[in-house]
């Protein structure tokens, strides 16, 4: 048995393989006491070795938690799990609480490319959950709801504030909400399809794994399979795939 632990801004997921199976899985929100979260992650699984992925392994690291630790960057995990879940995946896009990443994949996981958007949390689950909130609806509920509207409202900026600003002054003008919340998810998908066609992966024969949080967002789903022009390959619990991937490569180094 091995764990793989991913500590991110917004979750925490926890999973334990063995011969490549899931055997334990559990997510928590990070709070503002991660090592608390983790704590009560690890007290509630399997006794065995850990890899550590997320802005926050090197706490895992540090606190050790009784068990033996590594670690492994937040790139190569998600490459790992997005590979050994959809082994015909050339491409990776995961869209977390406060970062994106878009990844070419090699054989075998292999990261071939990536870019990742750290320093700023346009287009990601926080920015998507601030203008939630604008509209007065459940985050869980805002894809469904920006899928009802009608195409042709434009959003140009990617900055949280200034985004609101913009959505505010179209309601103003008139504009229907639900087409203001899809303008704002199609301004999302640009500014991610972009960044997987600067890493190499365009659709069509690149099949692409979509992983993290937004990943239950079926209004960025739909629109960026019609961008890439192929539908995505999406897992049950996209959130996962990062803490998947760390314990994939935690037991190969075994």
């Amino acid at each position: 048995m091995f764990a793989g632990i991913d500590v991110g801004s917004r979750s925490i997921e926890l999973v334990v393989v063995s011969d490549g199976e899931i055997i334990h899985a559990e997510r928590t929100a990070t709070t503002f006491d991660p090592v608390a979260q983790c704590r009560r992650l690890f007290a509630a699984a399997p006794d065995c070795p850990v890899a550590a992925t997320g802005y926050g392994r090197e706490l895992v690291a540090k606190h050790g938690f009784d068990r033996e630790v590594t670690t492994i960057t937040e790139i190569k995990a998600h490459a790992l799990g997005a590979a050994h879940r959809f082994p015909e995946a050339r491409g990776v896009l995961d869209i977390g609480g406060q970062d994106t990443k878009a990844i070419a994949l090699g054989p075998g996981g292999r990261v071939a490319k990536f870019e990742m958007n750290d320093r700023c949390a346009a287009g990601t689950g926080k920015f998507l959950e601030f203008l939630a909130n604008v509209f007065q609806i459940p985050v869980e509920d805002f894809g469904a709801y920006a899928l009802s509207g009608n195409p042709g409202v434009e959003v140009s900026s990617m900055c949280t504030v200034f985004a609101e600003t913009e959505a505010t002054s179209l309601m103003a003008k008139g504009r229907a909400p639900r087409d203001i919340a899809l303008g704002l998810h199609a301004s999302v998908v640009r500014r991610t399809a972009n960044m997987l066609r600067r890493v190499g992966v365009t659709g069509g024969d690149a099949p692409v794994v979509f992983s993290g949080g937004v990943a239950h967002n079926p209004c960025i789903v739909h629109l960026l399979g019609q961008a890439l022009g192929q539908p995505l390959l999406v897992a049950d619990d996209p959130d996962m795939t990062g803490a998947l991937g760390a314990a994939l490569w935690g037991a190969r180094q075994e």
